[in-house]
């Protein structure tokens, strides 16, 4: 029997149950249901010290991500709108990837990562998911073809967990569909060409 894909979410900020946790937490349920072994790597986790690369020892929270994503074959990353664009939090966190840097499959090599922003408004949750996707492309990451800016002037959540707007209730779950599938299809590709060998 095949193992599940693995996925792991990566964002929120430093407070806990935020509206960015709450729209990562429905992608995560959402690829937990289609058979992904999730984890949640969540804003209060990521308070790290700035990340230095001349450090000689790394907290044991970097510890934890770097070994989330090690192990990931698609990603999840949120982010709060900061003036813009992603929060010090979330690239705080990224900037650890360095350490990945000679590891079989570099920083976010061969991953599927879907994003997700959240803004009150439209131009700072806009332009945040394009700074996603940047940094994405940067760290050698494969953007999902969907991902989902939101305005929570707009919307919210309910009690039960869910977006009470429709429509990005709907993004939120498509993506997730998208990191799977690009997980399972990924991991196959691989396992092809070992065999090849």
């Amino acid at each position: 029997m095949q193992q599940a894909v693995k996925v792991v979410g990566i964002g929120g900020s430093s407070r806990p149950g935020s509206t960015v946790e709450q729209g990562l937490r429905v992608v995560l349920a959402e690829a937990a249901r289609l058979g992904a072994d999730v984890t949640l790597v969540g804003g209060a986790e990521l308070v790290m010290p700035l990340y230095d690369p001349r450090a000689v020892a790394l907290p044991p929270e970097a510890h934890r991500l770097l070994a989330a994503l090690t192990a990931a074959d698609g990603v999840v990353l949120a982010s709060p709108a900061y003036h813009g664009t992603v929060s010090g939090l979330l690239k705080n966190a990224l900037d650890y990837t360095e350490e990945l840097r000679e590891d079989s499959r570099p920083y976010l090599t061969g991953r599927a990562v879907g994003c997700l922003s959240v803004g009150q408004g439209w131009q700072g949750a806009v332009s945040t998911l394009g700074a996603l996707r940047d940094v994405v492309h940067a760290l050698r990451g494969w953007s999902t073809p969907l991902g989902v800016a939101m305005n929570s002037a707009a919307a919210g959540f309910t009690a039960g967990g869910d977006c009470d707007d429709p429509h990005i209730q709907r993004q939120l779950t498509a993506m997730a569909g998208q990191v799977v599938e690009f997980a399972e299809a990924h991991r196959a590709l691989r396992a092809t060409a070992l065999q090849a060998r």
